[in-house]
């Protein structure tokens, strides 16, 4: 993985000089696209005519002008005016990012004629995020790609700029830390990481061994790490710019380094990726490393209930029943359902910090992905107000949430156990929802929460857009934007 800077520029395009330009374009309107073009507009023109290009959304066109000021431009499509969003311009910026990439520019300028400071700010994320590729394990690099070292953005904002590089970066580092590999990150290495972080980001840091989660009554985090070599692990990472900080919110993370589904064990085409069940936590470790960095004035805790779920002799079982942090008792249908039990200890311990806010992130159920698709993650909460602004906040990011419901009384007598408080599984239908219930069970009444299930957009097999091929980040600049709101003006 390369890095590479974005940056404003003032420059005039009708003398500049760089070894590549990016032009977006709308549909139909190209003239007002080339116009600060100058002399070049005409042969730009010319070649996109012949070949029919006309600003169809993510079409790029690549005009070559050897021995002109500007040898290489890409002119990318964002559709037609009337129906574009931002996240195009996040995509268009990705789609010449990644196209300049294999013409071997080091040094790229990307021009819109209409910019602003929220497409300032979606641009770079753009750059950002399509430049992102996990090769750390591969010996030959691709060839004929080399490594952008700068992206300027024309007219652009510079605060807006910054804030789009720190958003992106929070989210490449989410996805680095999703794509280890399980023999790489397991529950006391994610903790490791997530130390060396507090040290550099300046966080409070506190790790719980399995002694400690002993003593504290994790029982259902242990549970479910019982047949693993790695102990569980629960991070706890705070981050607290101002003494009297007016809010304070509660993230918690599903962090399975890696889910075989324990004696309930997945079949082999399902346990492929599982290294991505971690995913959640990973998000947090990406908001933690970014939040210092936009200097909010909040507090802020991230929880993350680090476990390994493996069969073996000392695993837990079905018919297993544990009481959990905060004393309900769990009656264990399906170990492959582990995730809820994971959560349902953090859950509780996040409810005793009396936080206004709980946000959980989780790849919790293939049903949420059975029943949304892969490119839309499904939102719960037990407060309208929270979710509708989560639901507005995910229309800027790009990040699809779409909300499912909470209400039905006959779905969440399907939790109940003839033995227990609560059954950790209420079988296949209404899946994401059974799940979404039962941890309700563990947020204390009087806190508004809300829960992310990203197990359908956590991963991904084919690339588009500004996401590649593996661990997406998904849900990085939704919470950080989020938590910028929470702060007020």
């Amino acid at each position: 993985m390369f890095l590479l800077k974005v940056l404003k520029s003032d420059a005039n395009l009708s003398e500049l000089r760089a070894q590549s330009l990016g032009v977006l374009v709308f549909e139909g309107k190209m003239d007002e696209a080339l116009d600060a073009l100058g002399d070049l507009k005409g042969p730009i023109k010319l070649q996109a005519d012949i070949e029919n290009f006309n600003g169809k959304k993510e079409k790029a066109f690549k005009v070559t002008l050897p021995g002109s000021r500007i040898p290489r431009v890409f002119l990318v499509g964002l559709g037609l005016e009337s129906e574009v969003k931002l996240d195009d311009f996040r995509v268009a910026a990705a789609i010449y990012t990644k196209e300049a990439q294999k013409s071997c520019a080091e040094e790229l300028y990307l021009f819109f004629p209409k910019i602003s400071a929220p497409l300032s700010q979606a641009i770079a994320e753009g750059c950002l995020l399509g430049s992102y590729q996990f090769d750390l394990y591969k010996t030959k690099k691709e060839k004929g790609e080399s490594g952008i070292k700068d992206v300027y953005i024309i007219g652009g904002d510079d605060e807006f700029i910054e804030r789009g590089v720190h958003l992106a970066c929070g989210q490449n580092y989410a996805r680095g830390l999703a794509n280890e590999p399980p023999n790489v990150i397991n529950p006391l290495s994610l903790a490791n990481i997530a130390s060396e972080l507090a040290d550099d980001m300046k966080l409070d840091c506190k790790i719980y061994d399995e002694k400690g989660l002993e003593e504290m009554g994790m029982n259902a985090l242990l549970a479910v790490g019982k047949g693993s070599v790695n102990p569980p692990r629960l991070i706890h990472l705070t981050y607290k710019q101002a003494a009297d900080s007016r809010v304070k919110v509660a993230l918690v993370g599903k962090g399975l380094t890696f889910d075989s589904g324990g004696l309930n064990i997945k079949a082999s085409e399902n346990m492929r990726t599982m290294k991505g069940d971690k995913a959640g936590a990973c998000t947090l470790l990406g908001v933690m490393r970014t939040l210092p960095k936009l200097n909010l004035q909040i507090e802020v805790h991230a929880l993350i209930g680090a476990v390994e779920n493996m069969p073996s002799g000392s695993s837990y079982k079905p018919d297993d029943i544990i009481r959990a942090y905060n004393g309900k008792t769990i009656e264990i249908d399906n170990t492959d359902a582990e995730g809820r039990v994971t959560m349902a200890d953090i859950l509780s311990f996040a409810s005793g910090l009396s936080p206004s806010y709980i946000l959980d992130v989780a790849t919790l159920t293939g049903a949420c992905a059975v029943a949304l698709g892969p490119y839309t993650a499904g939102l719960f909460s037990n407060d309208q107000a929270f979710c509708n602004t989560l639901l507005e906040i995910s229309s800027f990011t790009g990040e699809r949430l779409w909300q499912l419901p909470l209400d039905d009384v006959r779905l969440r007598k399907r939790l109940d156990s003839p033995f227990a408080d609560v059954l950790n599984s209420a079988g296949r239908y209404g899946g994401a929802i059974t799940a979404a219930m039962f941890l309700r069970e563990f947020v204390r009444e009087g806190i508004s929460w809300a829960h992310l299930d990203i197990a359908g957009v956590n991963y991904y097999k084919d690339p588009f857009g500004y996401y590649p091929k593996g661990a997406s980040g998904f849900g990085v600049r939704t919470i950080l934007e989020w938590l910028s709101k929470l702060q007020g003006p």
